[in-house]
């Protein structure tokens, strides 16, 4: 794919939209009609960031996680989450070796690109909180010795519905660490035909090539941060998380992580639209899944059944857009 630069001469590798769709389209071959999620999740990971999944059982979350490994040419770990499980069957443990008088240390399965953490409310707390470090920090410390994970890195969490027996709810301090939450969804008619054509079988993810490498991952994740976002934006996002936190069915607003989340995806998707500057349609369009998962209701609003992404909609609503000028 053909090189850019940025707006002061500088190489970014492949051209990022090209990239972006060619991802997308690869996926789509394994996952029929599902782009827009496909789109989320990739945005998710060029800014660095994690996506939390709640949806019913079925609905091609894994093939999702194994497509997007596979078309950038990473590796794919997968931890399926049990009631029973340690915090060192996701992160690793150090074992001792008699023959070199040595603890030597055995990676668990987060040490990977594309990481599906599955079901992931169904284990405790103490083994839910493993997976903190890795998400924010990109590294895990076992016994005293930490040890980097290699980007790109992006945790693909699902979790049951609340109601679900066995099920432990996520911290606000997990959710809070989770880029977007998005929902899969059933197929349409359409796409399910065409599954059912193919028997439901793996041939399509086993065929599958890469369409970029990892390192280009890396390249275009370094190219979001130098993505311009104008002062009037920046004060966007400012009156946004304030409107949040004064608002009377949220008992719990923005936090400052969830306005720097909202201003990173914001510019991946910039970048991927072939801009290297965020216009507020960009916050405006990622907002609902960035941030609807951080907010927690006010008693009375949940009693009614106020939903949070509809909140979120009313502050895109209140909070006025600026005028800021398209830099030149």
């Amino acid at each position: 794919m053909t090189e850019t630069t940025d707006r002061q001469g500088r190489a970014t590798g492949v051209d990022p939209a090209a990239g972006f769709r060619a991802v997308v389209d690869n996926v789509g071959r394994v996952i029929h009609g599902k782009d827009h999620v496909t789109e989320l999740v990739l945005l998710a990971l060029l800014a660095g960031g994690h996506v939390l999944v709640e949806d019913v059982p079925g609905v091609g979350k894994t093939s999702l996680a194994k497509a997007l490994a596979a078309s950038i040419d990473g590796t794919f770990g997968r931890i399926q989450f049990t009631p029973d499980m340690l915090p060192s069957d996701v992160v690793g443990v150090s074992i001792y070796d008699r023959s070199t008088g040595r603890f030597e240390f055995r990676p668990g399965p987060v040490f990977a690109n594309i990481v599906l953490a599955d079901e992931i409310n169904r284990a405790s707390p103490k083994t839910q909180s493993a997976l903190l470090e890795s998400m924010a920090e990109g590294q895990v410390t076992v016994a005293g010795e930490t040890y980097p994970l290699e980007p790109p890195f992006l945790v693909l969490a699902t979790q049951n519905p609340a109601e679900h027996e066995g099920a432990y709810p996520l911290p606000d301090s997990q959710l809070d660490r989770f880029l977007l939450r998005v929902s899969v969804g059933y197929p349409s008619g359409e796409a399910e035909a065409r599954m059912l054509d193919s028997d439901g079988s793996d041939e399509a993810l086993a065929s599958l090539r890469p369409v970029l490498s990892a390192a280009d991952v890396v390249t275009m994740a370094a190219a979001v941060r130098r993505v311009h976002v104008a002062d009037p934006l920046r004060g966007y996002l400012v009156d946004l998380a304030a409107a949040s936190r004064g608002h009377a069915r949220l008992a719990l607003g923005m936090s400052p992580r969830a306005t720097l989340s909202l201003q990173r995806v914001a510019q991946a998707r910039a970048l991927v639209s072939g801009r290297d500057y965020v216009v507020p349609d960009d916050i405006k369009a990622l907002a609902p899944p960035t941030l609807a998962h951080r907010l927690q209701l006010a008693s009375d609003a949940a009693i009614s059944g106020t939903s949070r992404t509809r909140v979120v909609h009313e502050l895109l609503e209140r909070v006025p857009v600026p005028n800021a000028r398209t830099p030149g």
